[in-house]
């Protein structure tokens, strides 16, 4: 996975679900690249949506992943 706004959903994730309106504050970036990068993390199974009322929610589908790419992550800071 080479894309920052990706790495940030798993991260932002990590902590739990989350609206995608949370998600875009929390990186900073737009609606429609949040959802565009969230459509791959469904698509490749990472991340799963859940309808709650006018919203959806995401949510990490294995906790294992998260904590890999969010060793990889301080790893590679250091």
């Amino acid at each position: 996975m080479r894309s920052p706004v990706r790495l940030g959903i798993m991260r932002e994730l990590s902590g739990g679900g989350k609206y995608v309106h949370e998600l875009v504050t929390a990186l900073g970036v737009s609606q429609p690249l949040v959802s565009q990068h969230l459509r791959v993390l469904r698509t490749s199974r990472i991340v799963a949506a859940r309808r709650q009322a006018r919203e959806t929610r995401y949510t990490l589908t294995d906790d294992h992943v998260a904590h890999i790419v969010l060793d990889a992550i301080r790893h590679a800071q250091e």
